[in-house]
């Protein structure tokens, strides 16, 4: 890789050959969420397709309201604006999208095996490098929009950022080289393409998410809005719901919550 690995909309554009996925490309050094941006932009009717990518954000966030913390120039932060012809309840559908074309992605330029953790965190070795934060818009029982903000933690030590969770890696602590962001931000863009072409199509992903979650199979304790539900992560259903099987023997679907290993 050289020294220089600055992004920007015309080095993402040169040689991408979209036909969906960012036709337009708005560039920004710092911002304070590519989700915002998007949001804005949506809603003033920017067509299917735009992506809105920036070195920096100063209030990023994850799911569940958590900060996304990435030092400047290091990572790739960016948001999609899709219009996908869904129901509100289906809306999962796009997150399982770009979750296998981001992992896809990671896999054409690193060789490393990118996994999911329900419902929407990029795990390497285990460890979370990045994260999906899908935020839609509805009309009448109608997804009018739907952004979908992705995080990738790549060029940076992970030792060096305090505010990191123990858990959390970077592709450069895991390769143990750089990474060229402007290549794995084709590559990310190109994959996520064909996958969600493919949902646009009618295809149904849930085979290809399932395989590629960690969560399956796995004793689980689940903070729901309800409360804390414990079971087995038996499968997940076409709407990417975890469907969690409890020691009685019963079944729950859970569309939302935050998931982590019971040792019990």
């Amino acid at each position: 890789m050289t020294n220089d690995d600055s992004l920007s909309a015309e080095s993402i554009a040169r040689g991408l050959d979209a036909r969906l996925l960012a036709r337009r490309i708005v560039y920004h050094e710092r911002v304070a969420s590519t989700n915002d941006i998007a949001k804005r932009l949506a809603d003033a009717g920017e067509p299917e397709g735009t992506l809105v990518i920036a070195d920096e954000q100063t209030a990023g966030r994850g799911r569940l309201g958590r900060a996304w913390i990435a030092p400047p120039r290091s990572s790739l932060l960016l948001s999609i604006i899709l219009r996908p012809n869904l129901a509100p309840h289906q809306t999962a559908r796009v997150t399982m999208s770009v979750a296998l074309g981001a992992c896809e992605g990671i896999r054409a330029v690193t060789e490393m095996d990118a996994r999911l953790k329900w419902p929407n965190d990029i795990l390497l070795h285990g460890k979370k490098c990045g994260g999906i934060l899908a935020e839609s818009s509805t009309f009448e029982q109608r997804v009018e929009y739907v952004i979908v903000g992705l995080g990738v933690n790549v060029n940076f030590a992970r030792a060096n950022v305090e505010e990191l969770p123990a858990d959390a890696t970077t592709l450069l602590d895991e390769l143990g080289a750089p990474v060229p962001r402007v290549p794995l931000a084709q590559s990310i863009l190109r994959a996520i393409e064909r996958y969600y072409v493919r949902l646009r199509a009618g295809e149904n992903l849930r085979g290809e998410f399932a395989t590629r979650l960690t969560t399956l199979d796995q004793r689980v304790r689940a903070q729901t809005a309800w409360g804390t539900e414990e079971g087995i992560a038996a499968d997940v259903d076409d709407d990417g719901a975890l469907l969690l099987r409890r020691a009685d023997g019963s079944m729950t679907r859970l569309i939302a919550g935050e998931v982590t290993l019971s040792m019990r």
